[in-house]
This record gives C-alpha cells, sequence and structure tokens, in this order.
C-alpha cells in the first residue's frame, strides 16, 4: 500500500479591499445576479459571475423549480450561459456569492458537487485553471486557483 496526501494552498482575504480592482467588479457582479436569483423554496441566493479571456462577464443565479431537482445552480447557469454566449471562449475567473432569507450567510460557499464537476470540464477543455472567489454575504472571500483544487480526482474524458 501506497499512501499519498492531496492537499492544495488557497487564499482568504478578510474584505474585497484586498482583491485587486478587477476581481472586486467580477464579485459585486456575482453579487448582483444573486439578488436575482428564483429561490422560493430554499431561501438560499446564489449569483456567480464568470470572466472570460475576452473581458466579457457572464452573471447566472440559481433557478429553482417546485419539482426538484428542476432547478439550477447559479455557477451552471453562468459557465453554461458562458459557454453558448462564447464558445471556445477561455473562462478566466469565477466569483460566487451566497445569501440566505433565513440567517447572514458569514462564511465562503464552494459550489456543490455537480457545479464542480461542470467547472472542470470546462478547465479540462480549456486546458488552463479556472480561478475561484468564494464568498457569502459577509466575511471573508476565499480564492483557489484552480477548480481542480477543489475537485481533487475529477472524471473527466481520460476515463472515456
Amino acid at each position: 500500500m501506497k499512501r499519498q496526501k492531496v492537499c492544495f494552498e488557497l487564499q482568504v482575504f478578510n474584505s474585497l479591499n484586498e482583491l485587486s480592482q478587477e476581481s472586486k467588479e467580477l464579485i459585486k457582479k456575482a453579487v448582483e445576479a444573486r439578488k436575482n436569483a428564483y429561490a422560493p423554496y430554499s431561501n438560499f441566493q446564489v449569483g456567480a459571475a464568470v470572466l472570460l479571456n475576452n473581458g466579457k462577464v457572464v452573471i447566472g443565479n440559481n433557478q429553482e423549480n417546485a419539482s426538484f431537482p428542476s432547478g439550477l445552480c447559479a455557477e451552471r447557469v453562468a459557465v453554461f450561459q458562458a459557454g453558448a454566449k462564447y464558445p471556445g471562449e477561455t473562462i478566466r475567473s469565477i466569483a460566487i456569492s451566497a445569501a440566505s432569507k433565513r440567517h447572514t450567510v458569514d462564511k465562503p460557499v464552494a459550489p456543490c458537487g455537480n457545479c464542480r464537476q461542470s467547472i472542470s470540464e470546462y478547465e479540462v477543455r480549456q486546458k488552463s485553471p479556472i480561478e475561484l472567489f468564494l464568498m457569502g454575504e459577509v466575511g471573508q472571500i476565499i480564492r483557489c486557483a484552480s477548480i481542480a483544487d477543489i475537485l481533487p480526482l475529477a472524471f473527466d474524458t481520460s476515463f472515456l
């Protein structure tokens, strides 16, 4: 038997003021998108903003449905919209912001497993990392250099 340790490095920022202007703007767009989420069942609103290499920003928010699990997460809405609107364009960064109508979300929220897998597909296809900025309503912001950091051992086309 061989033991291996899988770990990664992330950056934690205490406020938006510690980020670059470009990153702050991307997060602001995720927050704006979050406010328009359709989340009448969970009352948990998520917004995502995707920055492309061409400088365009594509947003998404969660879209719930009474027929669970027919809804879609903010991250996939944004990433799929970017892929449809700007096919072949490289995704540089994704900012994700979450809030609840029931309590204050005071820690960064990471993408669910389905979203991690979907983002990973784009990262593998474009052969370059997708940077993530994760936040709640208030509090710290986490930066991950790549979706591969939070989805080690991802399933990809090499297995097919």
